[in-house]
């Protein structure tokens, strides 16, 4: 049996009922030419690339299904005489599968799925505060110790908050204080006067 993947592009102005029957009729195809429905995951929906039947959105369906070449005719034809399927494409994902296997695969990542978000979901118990406070290191010195770890050549914190020492020259921003050139009266243009 052969594994098949179907993305199918359905009218997104359709409501959630008028969508159903369009799945609804491939579920039923599926198991009438011995096939085996895998998965059926529901993408919602989005933007198109390009405008198909004067739609810029359509919603998104991709089946996982395993099944004869038979079934995937019939399944073609069904969405080429819909009217509520903009566009589908089939594409084989292998030749030879076993679908109990398959399923069986599934319903193992699913259990362990869900016993992981059981597990995270569950919050361990927290050490009484006293012994939190033990167990933790510190993520900084107490202060005493920051005033001995100090470099002296670093100025103390009074004269950081702006009381400069009168040997440092405050700094000027040259980029938005540039003085203008000074004019000397040589340099000057005249002063033109009237003469009448």
């Amino acid at each position: 049996m052969r594994r098949y993947e179907t993305i199918i592009i359905i009218d997104p102005d359709l409501s959630d009922e008028g969508r159903a029957p369009v799945l609804d009729r491939v579920t039923e195809l599926i198991p009438q030419f011995d096939g085996t429905l895998i998965l059926t995951d529901d993408w919602g929906a989005k933007k198109l690339a390009y405008e198909i039947k004067k739609k810029t959105r359509g919603y998104y369906v991709r089946m996982d299904f395993c099944g004869s070449g038979a079934l995937i005719s019939e399944i073609e034809r069904n969405f080429r005489i819909d009217d509520r399927v903009l566009k589908f494409m089939t594409v084989l994902l292998d030749k030879d599968v076993d679908p109990e296997k398959i399923l069986a695969d599934i319903a193992k990542e699913e259990a362990a799925k869900a016993e992981s978000l059981k597990a995270a979901a569950t919050p361990a118990a927290e050490p009484p505060a006293e012994d939190k406070a033990i167990d933790t290191p510190a993520a900084e010195p107490p202060a005493e110790d920051k005033a001995i770890d100090t470099p002296e050549a670093e100025a103390p914190a009074e004269n950081k908050a702006g009381d400069t020492p009168e040997a440092e020259a405050p700094v000027k921003d040259i980029a938005n204080d540039t003085p203008e050139p000074e004019v000397s009266e040589e340099t000057k243009a005249p002063e033109t006067s009237e003469e009448a």
